[in-house]
């Protein structure tokens, strides 16, 4: 019986000999830049920028305002991987493909990843610009990157997903943020696949049920990363208040690329912070 196709391993091994040809170091970290907040790998002293359509395997980013640009170098003092950019499910993407770098990054001997992202207010006491640390997330009947053939290469089929995002770098982040003097709000993070934004009684529906935040990505890469045995701090920017929390307000794309753009100094001070006392 032939299961449905998943990627194989030798594509994830020769996209990981590539970059270990390519990048001149093993990273400490990879920090993924989510929608808005690319500028930060310009502050890397870079050693080397591949772009994802040169790594061979490696998907392309369709999103505007998502680079496509991998980069290594030295950030805060720590030997860094910046992903200016990744892959989404609405994209037409597979949760395997959204996960795909995931995976090279174990392949890579990566053993922490920062995921960052744009999200949308459902915490009543969230406002536009806010940072908030991820404790844990939520998802129904989404596609599981470790769906299909098992690949003990990547961590077992059947996985705990207790502690997500780890307990030690969530601390290291509360401490990182009360010294930069920065106000970081603490939620779950629940997704929806997109693109279209939620209705109001979705959001409504997602309140109810525990979740402080909301948005298109993240989830599928942190429970690849939770499979590989890797340390995940999450951290989201509240670009806009989710549907249905001011009356009569319709949210769009440019709102919250615009807001995450304002708040990317505060968002950078704290991963650099982060990076530097780890």
């Amino acid at each position: 019986m032939r299961l449905e196709p998943v990627i194989p391993t030798e594509q994830y091994e020769e996209s990981a000999a590539y970059l270990r040809d390519k990048l001149p170091f093993i990273p400490d970290a990879a920090v993924v830049l989510g929608s808005g907040l690319g500028g930060l790998e310009r502050e890397a002293e870079a050693s080397a920028r591949l772009a994802y359509a040169s790594i061979p395997g490696f998907p392309r980013s369709t999103v505007p305002s998502h680079a496509g640009v991998l980069t290594a170098g030295t950030l805060a003092g720590r030997r860094t991987l910046l992903f200016s950019g990744r892959f989404h499910y609405y994209e037409g993407y597979s949760a395997q493909t959204v996960a795909y770098y995931v995976r090279v990054l174990k392949l890579l001997g990566v053993k922490t990843l920062i995921l960052t992202n744009a999200a949308g207010g459902v915490n009543p006491g969230f406002q536009v610009g806010d940072l908030m640390l991820i404790a844990d997330q939520m998802q129904f009947g989404a596609e599981s990157p470790a769906r299909g053939e098992e690949t003990p290469l990547f961590g077992p089929r059947f996985f705990d997903m207790t502690r997500v995002y780890s307990p030690r770098l969530r601390e290291l982040a509360r401490r990182c943020a009360r010294e930069e003097r920065l106000e970081l709000r603490e939620g779950v993070y629940f997704y929806m696949p997109g693109p279209q934004f939620e209705t109001p009684a979705e959001i409504r529906a997602i309140r109810l049920l525990g979740g402080d935040a909301v948005g298109m990505s993240t989830v599928i890469e942190a429970t690849a990363a939770a499979q590989c045995g890797m340390e995940v701090l999450g951290l989201s920017c509240i670009t806009n208040l989710a549907a249905g929390m001011v009356p009569d307000a319709a949210i769009s794309d440019e709102e919250v690329n615009v807001n995450a753009a304002g708040a990317a100094d505060r968002f950078g001070r704290l991963i650099k912070a982060v990076l530097a006392a780890m």
